[in-house]
């Protein structure tokens, strides 16, 4: 059975997420916040197991345009809703409005769920409450501009969730949105990577995961593993080939550092997690006491931003320091997510690229300072 499917994202990234389902081999359609494609269960799996940068895929159970109740639930009645839910299926429904008529969201989910109800009781032949035992199937409604979309989740909790991190700091970092900004560089495995504000180490993790071509999701389950439609052998068998896909002989040459020790610590113990503890150094390091004799690296980093007033004058002195310890490696390239977008004044230089960028919320900036590859490479390339 082929199904629509949709894999969302966060605002910013969504050609990353369509790069990632072409390398996977299938057509795309790219959108806002989403990405579209078609697929069977063996899909929904594979792509759940491999999208670095995806939040969930979702089944598009159906979309038409609403502008009354009645509309709303004659069309989700007239879904033959038995070909997704068995009859003993827990369906929560969610649900979501944005510039539309049917802007009450309680009201549109009780409406969704009710019209479900009638249309299974008449399938399975039900005069009793259905008795929503079973496997849970997390349904969402959402209605844009009076568009309404019916969706199915089959990845639960979000993929960011990798299953890695066993702590984490004070302002975290998602490990999609950390696996993003390692694909927005000009990095491959064989060049020396360095993130100088690790934290609990998820740049530099997600960095060994592409290094390694390691699943981002093998260390997790999906919601949909638990479903009738969903096969155990084959799942089984799509987790032994990304498992087989994985490569563990490259030499990686890693660096994370941070001035906060306690988090070099925490970083270490997520990266044992995932068992990369082994392809990655951690060093308790200011920046201003970074040096290299490397060459041709790629540095990135997520910096403090300073939001709050008394922080922001810190901030600042930290990104001239940067500035003052990172211009001068001109063949290394390096990319900042920050939400100050004065950020290249204070780090003395203008950015070859910026891009727009959300972190959850919060509006950011990728500045971009591209370097020039050496191309001798008889140049010292050891760490002093």
């Amino acid at each position: 059975m082929k199904f629509n499917l949709m894999a969302t994202c966060a605002a910013g990234i969504e050609a990353l997420v369509g790069k990632e389902l072409r390398d996977l081999g299938y057509d795309v359609q790219v959108e806002n916040g989403r990405a579209r494609f078609q697929g069977t269960p063996v899909d929904i799996i594979k792509t759940n197991l491999w999208l670095r940068t995806a939040d969930k895929i979702k089944i598009v159970i159906d979309e038409f345009d609403a502008t009354t109740f009645d509309d709303l639930f004659e069309q989700t009645t007239a879904i033959a809703w038995d070909k997704f839910l068995p009859m003993d299926a827990a369906f929560p429904v969610e649900g979501r409005s944005k510039n539309s008529k049917l802007h009450s969201v309680p009201d549109s989910q009780a409406i969704v769920k009710k019209a479900i109800v009638n249309e299974l009781s008449n399938a399975y032949h039900r005069h009793t409450r259905l008795p929503e035992t079973g496997a849970s199937f997390p349904l969402e409604v959402t209605i844009n501009k009076d568009h309404v979309m019916l969706l199915l989740n089959t990845t639960g909790a979000s993929l960011f969730k990798r299953g890695y991190r066993v702590e984490k700091g004070e302002a975290p970092l998602k490990e999609n949105m950390a696996a993003a900004l390692v694909m927005l560089t000009n990095w491959y495995p064989d060049m020396p990577f360095l993130d100088p504000f690790c934290g609990s180490g998820t740049i530099p993790i997600e960095a060994a995961m592409i290094g390694r071509n390691i699943a981002p999701g093998f260390n997790r389950d999906f919601i949909c593993e638990q479903w009738p439609m969903v096969d155990d052998e084959m799942v089984q068998q799509v987790r032994d080939e990304a498992d087989a896909q994985a490569d563990y002989d490259t030499e990686l040459d890693i660096t994370a550092s941070d001035v906060d020790g306690n988090m070099i610590e925490i970083a270490k113990r997520n990266a044992e997690e995932v068992g990369l503890l082994a392809d990655i150094q951690f060093k308790q390091l200011a920046v201003a006491d970074f040096k290299t004799n490397k060459v041709n690296g790629v540095i990135v980093g997520n910096p403090p931003y300073g939001q709050r007033m008394s922080d922001a004058a810190r901030a600042h002195d930290l990104y001239r320091q940067m500035g003052r310890v990172f211009n001068p490696l001109t063949s290394w390239s390096k990319y900042f997510l920050t939400s100050d977008l004065d950020f290249e004044k204070y780090y003395g230089q203008p950015a070859t690229k910026r891009r727009k960028l959300y972190n959850g919320s919060l509006r950011t900036d990728y500045f971009q300072f591209w370097g020039k590859k050496v191309r001798d490479l008889r140049v010292l390339n050891e760490v002093k």
